[in-house]
Formats: C-alpha cells, sequence, structure tokens
C-alpha cells in the first residue's frame, strides 16, 4: 500500500532551456530540425532504439540543452554495433570506421564526420568536454552523418559501394548541394580567426570558397572562377596537414571536399 501523501503542488512543466533560444520560436519547430533522421527500416531493433532515441534526445534538447551532445555519443552504440556486424569483427570505434572506409562501405569525408564524433566520446570520457560541447544544429548534422553510415552499411554487398558515393561524396549536383547545406551549419573553428598556414589566411579561404561555391550552385563557374577555386584547393592541400587541432582540421577538410565537388564538373576529358 502506498503510504506517502499526495503531492500538494501540480507537476511541473518542462520550460525551454534559455540556451536554445536562438535555435527555434517553439518545440514545435524542432520536429523540422530533425524530419531528415529517417530509420532504417532493416536495421535491428537495438539500433533502431539507439538512432530513434538519439533523434529525441536532439528534439529534447529544446528543453536541456546538453541532450545534443549526448544524442551524438548516443548514436555511436548504433554505428559501432553496425560496423562490427558487417566487418565481422571485434575492435576499437576508429578501427572500425577506418576498415569500413578502406572497403569503400563508406566515403572519406563521411569517415571523417563519424571520427569526430568518436573524438568528442572520448573527450567526454576524459572530462576533456562537457555535455553542452554542441550546439543542436551542429548535432543534427553529426547524427545525421552517423543515420547515413548506418544506412549505407546495412546495404546488400552488393550495393554498398555504388551508393556509398552519394552519401557523403562529390557527386557535381546533389552531392554538392548536400556538402553545401552542411558547411552552412558548421560553425568556423573558434581561436582560428586571423590565422594563417603558410600566408594562407583561413577566414579569407573560406570565404572565397563559399563564395566560388556558390556561384556553381547558382548557374555555374565561368573560366576564371574555375582557375581561381583550383587555386583554393591548392591552398587546401598546403594548409590542412598542418592544422594540429581535430576540429580546424575537420572544417576545413570539408571546405576541400566541398571544393573539389565543385570543380569536379570542370575536369578536363583526358584525349
Amino acid at each position: 500500500m502506498n503510504t506517502l501523501p499526495p503531492p500538494t503542488d501540480p507537476l511541473l512543466q518542462p520550460v525551454r532551456d534559455p540556451r536554445a533560444r536562438d535555435l527555434v520560436l517553439d518545440y514545435a519547430d524542432m520536429h523540422a530540425l530533425v524530419a531528415d533522421l529517417v530509420l532504417p527500416g532493416d536495421a535491428s531493433m537495438y539500433v533502431m532504439s539507439a538512432m530513434e532515441t538519439s533523434r529525441e534526445l536532439i528534439r529534447h534538447s529544446y528543453y536541456r540543452y546538453e541532450f545534443a551532445t549526448v544524442a551524438v555519443t548516443h548514436s555511436l552504440f548504433a554505428l559501432e554495433h553496425v560496423l562490427a556486424e558487417r566487418l565481422a569483427t571485434n575492435e576499437p570505434l576508429h578501427s572500425l570506421i577506418e576498415r569500413a572506409t578502406d572497403a569503400g562501405l563508406i566515403t572519406v569525408g563521411l569517415a571523417a564526420e563519424l571520427d569526430r564524433s568518436r573524438l568528442l566520446r572520448d573527450k567526454l570520457a576524459q572530462g576533456a568536454e562537457s555535455s553542452a560541447a554542441l550546439r543542436p544544429i551542429r548535432a543534427v548534422a553529426m547524427v545525421r552523418a552517423v543515420f547515413d553510415a548506418v544506412s549505407l552499411l546495412l546495404c546488400p554487398p552488393s550495393t554498398a559501394e555504388a551508393t556509398a558515393a552519394d552519401v557523403g561524396g562529390a557527386q557535381p549536383e546533389d552531392g554538392l548541394a548536400r556538402l553545401w547545406e552542411d558547411h552552412l551549419r558548421a560553425l568556423f573553428p573558434d581561436g582560428f580567426r586571423g590565422v594563417d598556414f603558410e600566408g594562407v589566411d583561413l577566414v579569407l579561404l573560406d570565404a572565397d570558397v563559399a563564395g566560388l561555391v556558390q556561384r556553381e550552385l547558382n548557374g555555374g563557374l565561368d573560366d576564371s572562377g574555375i582557375a581561381y577555386l583550383w587555386g583554393c584547393i591548392t591552398d587546401l592541400d598546403k594548409i590542412v596537414p598542418l592544422i594540429n587541432e581535430e576540429y580546424c582540421a575537420s572544417y576545413f577538410t570539408k571546405l576541400r571536399m566541398m571544393a573539389q565537388a565543385a570543380a569536379a564538373p570542370h575536369i578536363p576529358t583526358a584525349t
């Protein structure tokens, strides 16, 4: 028998986390934020549960900002499980990601995003980051990478390589538009404004590539724009190996992928 007296006050309703005030107008808008995180129908119940929980954690970061970061780390349960099953090996997550990339099951760009989530998880475990490390918008992009990877890994072996290039790859139109959307969601690396490597200013290089990609998406580059874009790719090839901060290196690696995708239609055919 329950001997506790009934509560005298009504239960408090959750309220918006003040840190989410610039994200959406109200909770209903959070649904649109996660609308494209679609669960793969052929996943196991364990994987489905982990992925659905990750999606809902992002939705509820409206009430608790830290849920966004937790969503990313929780999604790695599904990723690690699917990778281990597909590759038939139990190894650390970074090794599984490398094996899947080498096997052509996921693209290099997608692998870089997945590895960034893994690094975040490790930093949280070591106390080097807090659970408020990510804004919900950035968490959506990182969880989306897990959803994309899981969908690819669940493809039959005969179709996995054919579909991998369409997810995070450098396809001329749809792929470039997707990379551009992801770039718009990404934050420029803190502490690297005004920094240059080998005479290449990072802010100016970022802005130049963004402007050229927009022109390619909005009608195509002319000859001078193409030449300028290849010059930016040369600069990216020069500076990315020199960046020793993980997020900054990941940011400019993905910028290089986007630039390459924009330049791909303009590579002369061999004669």
